[in-house]
């Protein structure tokens, strides 16, 4: 059949191969919006699609496009770090992630709603690294097989093992934790598989912590949070705040949620595309932003979120952020929020502090 252009690479491979797809209640794992949905119900007309997501935009997009829909009103959408359902799926279709780790914690999190008949495709552009789908996954499979290649993707087909069907996900086992000490504060961190800076505190990180405002105190919101570092340490030298983290990852979101509770902190842990539910205003606002979305760089979701957090600071508030030196930062918060200044550069980046006049 021929495939809307719309489709991304690893869609239009999946089309290819539309046999392998027959399914009552296939799984979608971390599909994009991008037209597959609408194209396989319309060639396979399964009873019910669940799609689960743990990355928010896409989230939202599958939700806006598909749960209003009358075409595909048999999709159902989640936004979670860890899918739990009582339905048994005949079909999971898996985008393979950018982190090794997070593919074998996304295959142990769907063990309990498949059986070792149930077909696991893994499809994923070869950047990705998804070569190594064979290797990385025979522990768990009983078979898993390359099936296609082409528009520089791949597509495996594998069964699981009978025996790993049994395991029982324990999501705290897939928490790595380890300790850091900045300024004399230990903190301990916990972070999930795929998420930033996942066992150490990154280079650009260690030079934002070292370089905040004096004083803090009122609202501070961490924009793209991660494990909750910067959050967990601002809790714990500046007693006089209230913390607000938001990324667009569902594994970064538990992830912060867990560090805050083993520091004794709390805060307002939420999912957010740029600036999207971001409702309150804040006194500090503080950034590591992301600039990777997937293998491609990609810089548009940190510059409108800085070109839009003027309206999300108090008066006299102020933003203070880390960011790789070659990144034009400056002139974006110049024009948007006021006056710029350059705190310090180190080891390939530098600190950018901006107040609202």
């Amino acid at each position: 059949m021929s495939c809307p252009m719309s489709l991304s690479n690893p869609s239009q491979i999946l089309l290819r191969n539309s046999e392998l797809l027959i399914a009552k209640a296939p799984l979608f794992i971390n599909l994009p919006e991008d037209g597959f949905i609408e194209a396989y119900t319309e060639i396979h007309k399964p009873e019910t699609i669940n799609c689960f997501n743990t990355n928010f935009i896409d989230y939202q997009a599958i939700t806006k496009k598909h749960c209003s829909s009358t075409n595909t009103k048999n999709v159902k959408t989640t936004f979670a770090s860890t899918y739990q359902t009582k339905i048994n799926h005949d079909l999971v279709i898996i985008a393979f992630p950018k982190s090794k780790a997070e593919l074998n914690f996304t295959l142990a999190m769907i063990a309990h709603c498949i059986n070792d008949e149930t077909k696991i495709i893994l499809v994923g552009e070869k950047k990705c690294g998804i070569q190594s789908a064979a290797k990385l996954t025979q522990n768990i499979f009983s078979c898993c097989q390359k099936v296609d290649a082409a528009r520089h993707c791949l597509l495996f087909v594998g069964l699981f093992q009978p025996e790993r069907l049994s395991d029982v996900f324990n999501l705290q086992d897939w928490f790595k934790k380890y300790q850091i000490t900045v300024e004399g504060i230990q903190l301990t961190i916990a972070s999930l598989p795929g998420v930033f800076s996942q066992q150490k505190l990154d280079v650009g990180t260690a030079l934002l912590l070292s370089n905040l405002p004096s004083k803090m105190a009122g609202k501070v919101l961490d924009f793209g949070c991660g494990a909750g570092v910067i959050s967990c340490f601002i809790g714990k030298k500046f007693g006089e705040t209230n913390l607000s983290l938001l990324d667009v990852s569902a594994l970064a979101i538990t992830s912060a949620q867990e560090s805050l509770a083993l520091n004794g902190l709390s805060g307002n842990v939420f999912p957010s595309n740029s600036l999207s539910d971001v409702n309150e205003h804040y006194q500090h606002v503080v950034s590591n932003p992301p600039f990777h979305q997937g293998v491609k760089t990609h810089y548009q979701a940190s510059e409108d979120f800085l070109a839009g957090i003027n309206k999300k600071l108090n008066k006299q508030g102020n933003i203070t952020i880390v960011a790789n030196s070659f990144l034009r930062y400056q002139p974006i918060m110049e024009t948007h929020i006021g006056n710029t200044g350059v705190i310090t550069k180190d080891k390939g980046f530098t600190i950018y502090r901006a107040q609202l006049s």
